[in-house]
């Protein structure tokens, strides 16, 4: 398995509305930090839009990740015309992998449109050899994705599993990982910590440095592994935010470092030489 670097690990550092630091990071501060941290992949998300970069920029970017960074691209709004748009990116970048977020702003298709449109699709991931992971995202059930996947009968389609987004949808990670785990091809660990307030009237969920939470990140990787599938594992990061921004964008930082350095520690990544 590839380890690896999501842009969402750097979301503040990156730039959340309403909180954008003075010096945002870019794509060049995050391939920098993926090699200056031996890191074989990285995993460009949404919150850095590749599909509104110049031909320029985007030249820039395929140039200084030639040597050896496995470059995954991400978004969010599967439309027919958005997934044309990233398979073209992918083609470009020769990008093994395409993860996607299926919702978008005021768009939630139904399960028979997602089938239909990503079967449209395979001859085009098989012409790429592009495999394509569908994050589980809040609204639908773990059971509803495995259905999407099934239903494509295809290798080329798998899922992105995300540690923490389905506790929107009511579903914990070993519920979670028993139904898609067979079918994981990417997975974004975020560790996170439940809680309870302390008014005793609810509970709050937050992330955590990874190896420092709730998530049993060994017992997800043993269980990925056995799968045989899980082609690469990528840091995502709920850093909740501190005193102002520039506290928290240092501690998102200090957090990555860590949490890296936890996940370096297993035995079951790829990392360069």
């Amino acid at each position: 398995m590839h380890l690896g670097l999501s842009s969402f690990a750097f979301g503040w550092s990156v730039g959340i509305p309403g909180y954008e630091p003075p010096d945002r990071m870019n794509e060049s501060d995050l391939v920098q930090f993926a090699q200056s941290n031996k890191l074989s992949c990285l995993q460009i998300a949404d919150n850095i839009p590749l599909h509104l970069f110049s031909n320029e920029r985007l030249d820039q970017l395929k140039q200084i990740t030639v040597n050896g960074l496995r470059l995954e691209l991400g978004a969010r709004k599967l439309t027919p015309s958005h997934l044309e748009t990233y398979l073209n990116l992918a083609a470009y970048f020769k990008s093994p992998l395409l993860r996607f977020v299926i919702d978008g702003d005021q768009y939630e298709p139904k399960i028979n449109e997602v089938i239909a449109l990503l079967k449209d699709t395979l001859p085009e991931l098989k012409k790429q050899n592009l495999h394509l992971g569908i994050e589980n995202h809040d609204r639908l059930k773990a059971r509803e994705f495995a259905s999407i996947v099934e239903a494509c009968g295809s290798d080329l389609i798998g899922i992105c599993l995300d540690t923490v987004n389905s506790l929107g949808a009511g579903e914990g990670l070993d519920q979670v990982l028993e139904v898609l785990g067979p079918y994981t091809i990417n997975l974004h660990i975020k560790d996170f910590r439940v809680k309870r307030l302390p008014h005793m009237m609810g509970f709050e969920i937050t992330g955590m440095p990874a190896g420092q939470g709730q998530c049993e990140i060994p017992n997800l990787l043993e269980k990925l592994s056995s799968y045989g599938r899980c082609q690469s594992t990528v840091l995502e990061q709920w850093v909740p935010f501190t005193t102002d921004i520039h506290a928290t964008v240092e501690l998102e930082k200090n957090w990555a470092l860590v949490g890296l350095d936890y996940l370096k520690s297993l035995p079951y990544f790829t990392l360069p030489g």
